[in-house]
């Protein structure tokens, strides 16, 4: 199942800034983790804010929640989902 995710994170500035380092350095290397995988095919940053447009392809609605959940800039992301389904007219 194809789903296009909207990410967008704000760490708070309490977060001592090594800290937010340490968890920018892991949530890269899972992220790769996934597009290698081929869970995360496509990753696209928004210009000027510090977020993205991704599509996961993941076999359920769980199996998106429990992989988005373990992102470690989850506790600061405003998430929202939207499944795909092909279009008609796609020639693709």
């Amino acid at each position: 199942m194809l789903y296009l995710v909207h990410m967008v994170v704000n760490i708070p500035a309490s977060v001592p800034a090594e800290e937010a380092a340490r968890i920018k350095a892991a949530e890269k290397a899972y992220s790769q983790q996934l597009q290698e995988s081929g869970q995360w095919p496509h990753l696209w940053r928004v210009v000027g804010e510090y977020a993205n447009y991704s599509v996961f392809d993941v076999a359920s609605n769980d199996e998106l929640h429990d992989t988005l959940s373990q992102l470690p800039l989850f506790p600061y992301m405003q998430i929202t989902v939207t499944p795909l389904a092909k279009h008609p007219s796609s020639i693709r």
